[in-house]
């Protein structure tokens, strides 16, 4: 009996194991995301701020962005903005708190902007700051 009860403990461990190494993660993405720059504020004790610059090496995939957006660290009551650039072309190397969080400069290049607010809802923009005339 202790010795079944042993094999299903074990089973059991190694399930959990399997589960969870098999949730999908930006490797299972197809194109080439790379974080370039981060920045995450240092207040511990109030919302946790994160803010990322990522080139993309295809810029037509709207979809895998925002799902690349859906797997980034999100903290409850937290914002979590991710900026995409396409591979090759101008991006920030450091990010601030204050918007637009980098250089206007580099405005032209960003391809899409995701943000999941303080109270989880989603913003996805394409060209975000396209001027439209």
């Amino acid at each position: 009996m202790k010795y079944i009860l042993l094999g299903l403990v074990v089973l059991l461990v190694g399930y959990m194991l399997y589960d969870a190494g098999s949730e999908p993660g930006i490797d299972d993405l197809q194109g080439t995301y790379r974080e370039v720059a981060i920045y995450r504020n240092e207040n511990n004790t109030g919302p946790i701020v994160r803010i990322y610059a990522v080139t993309v090496s295809d810029t037509t995939h709207w979809d895998e962005m925002k799902q690349y957006g859906d797997l980034m660290l999100y903290t409850k009551y937290g914002t979590t903005r991710v900026y995409f650039f396409p591979e090759g072309k101008p991006v920030p190397a450091t990010l601030s708190p204050v918007r637009p969080n980098f250089d206007s400069k580099y405005e032209p290049y960003c391809l899409a902007m995701y943000e999941k607010d303080a109270m989880s809802q989603v913003i996805f923009r394409k060209r975000p700051f396209r001027v439209v005339q």
